[in-house]
């Protein structure tokens, strides 16, 4: 049944209307809480750094704990001798999991294109949930630390994660067309804040009990969610019959793509085409080469304005609640719930910004603003004073104008990005684009991590090198002392344990 001509174009959010179903609506929610999910479990290991410092640190350094001896026996199982060299191995953590999620995002994204996209995601979701579970829970559980276990836990685990957001792009791009797609993309880029927020509150809830029980609950959240995609996501529309995006975007099809997608006279024919299995499986696009993706207009200059956006977005992401904890001496349970609200301003940011950019019809101008405004943000907010209302509010403005930004260049651009033109109708992009801009977005915040941890104790290093150089072989070069001279080993070890003089002595006795 057509529609009267008065009716025939529409605005691009009536558009969006009248296109939406109920299977939209499930789409939308399906990959919305599963890459929320995915994200959570990412935010509990940020939200607890500060109990799995003290717990591998000995005890005495831990002012909660008790002193027990023998000493020997009750602290051989710590990894470190101190926090300072804790904190230094989580970073290090960090780091890892940011170059394996980096390398799998351009990996993920190619195989997206090519197999199943929903068989992808629940897979990425169920296994990273078992490789978080080994990874905080059973760990502990047996009492087991091994520094080379949890970095290989901690890549593989990256590999993993990295199957979630080119996926859930590409089957949210397959079910919304560009009409209203800010808005839409804006609003559902909100799964990253939120999943941030859910790991905040689900790690808050049991860390009293012990940080390994907020990793087995978001596990088992993450795996129950996997199991759900993976037998309850369409991937495209044509899998329940209706028609796929593309022509009904044309001008010569606007009349088709107003008409309502149910009614009178094909109900009926609606009835026969409801089938989860994928039709005309001849006529599938040919994937997209990764080259030929990275030659797109726009995606190589979005991608480097991600890499740099990422790393302070990752900043946040992977430090604020310890920042909160460490730097105004707040309880570390008090620190997870306080960070939530630079999500809060995430979400609002990237709804907000995404319907302006709908309006304006342009993404770049609105990302450009909403940065300038972020340097001063950013200003204030290292500012902060000690209280609790300020730095909230301060925090969620900065989460406006830098996780809004974000949002949209790894969501709604993404998927302008991966259905352009020149790909469109013959060629599956999407999640290949996706898998680059986010790709290179976590490359950036890993060597920048990186960077500035070698850039900021330079000093340090340069210092300690040259006062080890001079220490060891200053007298040598002048000639006044032999390598195996016993004064020369008295200096050595004079420099390394200088509290132990009656073992120096013994040593240069026996010399």
């Amino acid at each position: 049944m057509a529609l009267p001509g008065s009716l025939r174009r529409q605005p691009a959010n009536s558009a969006l209307v009248s296109h939406c179903t109920h299977h939209h609506i499930t789409v939308f929610l399906l990959t919305f809480f599963s890459y929320s999910l995915l994200h959570a479990s990412r935010k509990t290991f940020s939200n607890v750094k500060v109990s799995i410092s003290s717990q591998w640190t000995p005890s005495y350094l831990n002012n909660t704990a008790l002193e027990l001896q023998p000493y020997e026996l009750w602290n051989s199982n710590h990894l470190f001798p101190n926090a300072e060299e804790a904190t230094l191995f989580l970073g290090t953590l960090d780091t890892i999991f940011l170059f394996s999620y980096a390398v799998g995002l351009f990996v993920s994204g190619i195989v997206g294109d090519r197999l199943n996209l929903r068989w992808v995601l629940s897979f990425g979701m169920c296994s990273s949930a078992l490789v978080v579970f080994f990874f905080g829970t059973l760990t502990e559980w047996l009492h087991f630390y091994n520094k080379w276990f949890y970095c290989c836990l901690w890549v593989v685990n990256g590999l993993l994660q990295s199957t979630g957001w080119p996926c859930v792009v590409a089957v949210m791009g397959n079910w919304f067309g560009k009409a209203g797609r800010g808005f839409v993309f804006g609003l559902w880029s909100a799964c990253a804040s939120v999943g941030n927020i859910l790991g905040a509150f689900l790690a808050s809830c049991v860390l009293k009990y012990g940080y390994e029980y907020a990793f087995l609950v978001t596990a088992l959240v993450q795996f129950a969610g996997g199991v759900i995609v993976f037998f309850g996501l369409l991937i495209s529309p044509k899998e329940v019959g209706l028609p796929e995006l593309g022509t009904d975007e044309e001008g010569s099809a606007e009349e088709d793509a107003n008409r309502p997608l149910m009614d009178d006279n094909d109900a009926d024919d609606d009835d026969c085409n409801y089938s989860i299995q994928a039709t005309d499986t001849d006529n599938q696009p040919k994937a997209i080469g990764f080259f030929q993706a990275c030659c797109l207009p726009g995606v190589v200059l979005y991608s480097l304005a991600y890499a740099c956006l990422k790393l302070v977005n990752y900043s946040f992401f992977f430090w604020l609640p310890f920042y909160l904890s460490n730097n105004f001496g707040w309880k570390e349970a008090e620190a997870d719930q306080l960070s939530i609200w630079y999500d809060v301003g995430g979400i609002i940011g990237g709804t907000i910004q995404g319907l302006i950019s709908d309006v304006l019809q342009k993404r770049a101008p609105v990302l450009a603003i909403s940065l300038l405004f972020a340097i001063g943000s950013l200003f204030g907010y290292s500012r902060s004073p000690n209280s609790k209302p300020i730095n909230a509010v301060i925090m969620a403005i900065t989460g406006f104008f830098i996780g809004g930004p974000s949002n949209m260049i790894s969501s709604a651009i993404s998927a302008d990005l991966g259905r352009q033109d020149l790909v469109k109708g013959s060629s599956e992009a999407l999640a290949t684009v996706t898998g680059i801009v986010d790709g290179t977005g976590s490359i950036g915040a890993a060597v920048g991590q990186t960077s500035s941890t070698v850039l900021f104790i330079s000093p340090l290093i340069v210092r300690e090198i040259r006062l080890l150089l001079h220490e060891r072989f200053g007298l040598i070069q002048n000639g006044s002392m032999r390598l195996d001279s016993p004064a020369f080993v008295s200096s050595v070890l004079k420099y390394q344990i200088p509290e132990w003089p009656e073992t120096i002595h013994t040593i240069e006795l026996l010399i």
